[in-house]
């Protein structure tokens, strides 16, 4: 795990990022594009949508890199950038309050799993977002305890990657989805140059 490296999804990682998209075949091509529109908004689920929401700022991923090939990410960003969660009715009605972030989706490439990539993705996340000012951070992982399950299905990763770093779970969302929260403090870096 010490070779791999961190990088922020932007114009020069996509090429990598595409890369990985189609090797693994994620959710049928999705891009990460599901979560950018509610359930039920129409959106496409295309490279060039993802490409150009990235050209445009309006996308975020903290990317894991093997060498020169992306190996996995964790899609993050401020709460309208990412409003298709899923379990979306029991979310709302039972809203307490709005996070300034989400972190919505993990893909650890196959041959990748169960080496580290999710946590040091989820590190890059947070990292991100301490630098661009922090604030309520809310993800929706699943609870894996006293089950087993297929680690292709952890799309928003595990209750205990998140309480790892510091999450704290705030109420149930379906059946083994839990909302999860922390408070990201502004990094160290910007509160100097304030």
């Amino acid at each position: 795990m010490s070779d791999f490296t961190t990088r922020l999804l932007d114009e020069s990682t996509f090429a990598a990022f595409g890369r990985m998209v189609e090797r693994n075949r994620i959710w049928g091509g999705c891009w990460c594009m599901g979560f950018h529109k509610p359930k039920g908004g129409e959106h496409e689920l295309t490279r060039e949508q993802k490409e150009a929401r990235v050209k445009t700022g309006r996308t975020h991923a903290a990317l894991v890199f093997d060498g020169d090939e992306a190996i996995g990410w964790c899609q993050y960003g401020r709460t309208e950038e990412l409003p298709g969660i899923k379990h979306r009715r029991q979310y709302e009605a039972e809203l307490d309050l709005l996070p300034d972030w989400r972190i919505t989706c993990f893909v650890v490439d196959k041959q990748y799993r169960r080496r580290g990539v999710a946590d040091l993705a989820l590190g890059a996340a947070l990292e991100e977002i301490a630098r661009q000012g922090g604030g309520l951070v809310e993800s929706y992982p699943e609870d894996t305890t006293d089950r087993k399950i297929s680690s292709s299905f952890l799309y928003n990763a595990t209750t205990l990657l998140f309480e790892r770093h510091g999450f704290v779970k705030a109420r149930r969302l379906g059946k083994d989805h839990w909302v999860v929260r922390k408070q990201v403090r502004v990094s160290a870096e910007i509160s100097q140059l304030s």
